[in-house]
């Protein structure tokens, strides 16, 4: 089973100050953090979805999110449009989605939701379900017609019983980073 890694990282980061994608934490972009943790769980490929800051970023591929302001939404949808419509994923069976913003982020959590059979997945931290999540490919299309604004995926996903959580609270922390206080004072490797 191929699985890809989808890291969106085009936001501004209005409440940061900053487009969070180029911070560096412990000597390395939150951006190259993202793509590192979910390569080294064994995605493959990856994406990253930029936006309002753009540059280069190695081990990835880049998928530019013209509509980045109007929300995480359309970045998810770039990401999921790329991988439908593009060959060379054609027999990729399934994608992580994390956000570029995740400092606590572990290569077992990802690994560990990679891992998990459900077609639907998130990982939870102590029963709260947060980031990533894992679809499979049938989903992609219907998740991506309603990616909307800030919600993600957050629609497609809000009345399914389906939805399996997978705990990697012992693993990995969930909280995000939103103002430049909630980053770690130092960066961990993980």
């Amino acid at each position: 089973m191929r699985i890809a890694g989808l890291v969106l990282a085009a936001g501004a980061g209005s409440r940061f100050g900053q487009p969070k994608a180029p911070v560096v934490v412990g000597g390395e972009r939150l951006v190259d953090r993202a793509v590192r943790i979910i390569r080294e769980a064994g995605a493959d490929p990856v994406l990253v979805v930029l936006g309002a800051w753009q540059g280069d970023v190695p081990d990835a591929t880049v998928v530019l999110n013209p509509d980045w302001g109007s929300g995480m939404g359309s970045s998810l949808r770039a990401g999921l449009t790329e991988l439908l419509n593009v060959e060379a994923y054609a027999d990729v069976d399934g994608v992580v989605v994390t956000l570029v913003d995740l400092p606590g982020l572990t290569c077992a959590a990802v690994r560990r939701l990679m891992l998990h059979p459900s077609s639907l997945a998130a990982a939870s931290f102590d029963g709260s379900r947060g980031h990533p999540v894992k679809f499979a490919r049938e989903h992609w299309g219907p998740v991506a017609d309603q990616a909307i604004g800030d919600a993600g995926a957050r629609a497609y996903l809000r009345d399914r019983d389906d939805v399996v959580l997978v705990e990697v609270g012992d693993v990995a922390s969930g909280e995000d980073v939103d103002r430049p206080q909630d980053l770690p004072e130092v960066g961990s490797r993980a």
